[in-house]
C-alpha cells in the first residue's frame, strides 16, 4: 500500500509541500517514531470517535500521549467513545487498519485537534499505510484541519 489518495489528494488541494520518509513496518505509533527517528511527540495520530448518536469524528493528539475523552467530550458538548475497529475500516477504506492520517476533514470528518500540535516546527503523520511517515511543516498542519476545534485532548 501506498499513501492514501485521498490524503493525497487532500494535500494538494491545500498546497501543502510535504515530505514521505519511508521506515521498516510497524504497528503502533511509538514504534514508527522509533523506526524514522522522529521524536514521538512530534506525530500526529488519528483516534476514531463516536457519540451515542452514531456521528464520528476524528481526535487528533501527540503520538506519546492517550486521548482524554472526559475532555473531548467536554469540548463536543457530547459523550465521545472510541470507535470500533469496523467502523475504522470501513470509513478509511484507502488507508492499512491502524494507519490514519490525522487529516478528518479529508473525509468529512469533524475534527477535534491537540494545542500542542500548533507549536511544533515540523509534524508527522501516518501516510495511510505502516510504511511511510508524512512530514509538513508545522505552520502548515492547521491548514490541513480547516474548522477543526482545537484544546487539550491529549497527555500523558
Amino acid at each position: 500500500m501506498t499513501m492514501s489518495k485521498t490524503l493525497e489528494t487532500w494535500l494538494r488541494q491545500r498546497g501543502v509541500d510535504y515530505d514521505l520518509l519511508p521506515h521498516p513496518r510497524t504497528l503502533s505509533s511509538r514504534e514508527t517514531a522509533n523506526a524514522a527517528h522522529v521524536p514521538p511527540d512530534h506525530i500526529a495520530k488519528a483516534v476514531l470517535v463516536r457519540d451515542e448518536s452514531g456521528r464520528f469524528a476524528m481526535a487528533v493528539i501527540p503520538a506519546d500521549g492517550w486521548l482524554h475523552l472526559h475532555a473531548l467530550s467536554e469540548a463536543a458538548g457530547r459523550e465521545m467513545v472510541l470507535a470500533a475497529e469496523d467502523d475504522v475500516d470501513r470509513l478509511f477504506p484507502d488507508c492499512a487498519p491502524g494507519a490514519i492520517p490525522p487529516v478528518g476533514p479529508a473525509w468529512g470528518l469533524e475534527t477535534y485537534a491537540d494545542e500542542s500540535l500548533r507549536a511544533l516546527a515540523s509534524v508527522f503523520f501516518e501516510a495511510g499505510d505502516h510504511l511511510e511517515l508524512v512530514r509538513v511543516e508545522g505552520e502548515d498542519f492547521p491548514r490541513l484541519l480547516p474548522d477543526a476545534h482545537w484544546g487539550h485532548f491529549g497527555g500523558e
